[in-house]
């Protein structure tokens, strides 16, 4: 009896997998249909948010212009002070007066005056 039970199951699964495969079978459009729009939702998911994708590109784009605003803002800076030491190796005037407010050097008769700041501690 119990091969003739087993045979009785086998047969039930068989036809459970049958009717399941025709059901496959039948809507097949349907389910390629739909695998094709999710691995679109995917792809382009991955396109904007990945991590080569338009999000970053666009961080990165920005992060470029403020560098190269950065870069300008030193490049002039480089040029103020490269106008400065010019002036101190090359005038003596320039060298007196730097030397002068750097370490309160005074000429004989002249009184430095130093005022509070602003900030008493205070923000």
């Amino acid at each position: 009896m119990a091969p003739a039970s087993n045979s009785k199951r086998t047969g039930k699964w068989m036809r459970r997998v049958s009717r399941v495969g025709e059901g496959l079978y039948s809507n097949r459009r349907r389910i390629a249909t739909v695998a094709v729009a999710i691995l679109t939702v995917l792809v382009g998911y991955h396109v904007v948010f990945g991590r080569d994708g338009l999000t970053a590109f666009r961080n990165k784009q920005h992060d470029l212009h403020d560098l190269k605003r950065e870069t300008v803002s030193l490049q002039r800076e480089n040029g103020q002070l490269q106008g400065h030491v010019d002036r101190l190796t090359s005038d003596p005037n320039a060298i007196e007066h730097q030397a002068r407010e750097d370490l309160h050097y005074t000429r004989p008769g002249e009184v430095i005056v130093t005022l509070p700041s602003n900030d008493n501690g205070k923000h």
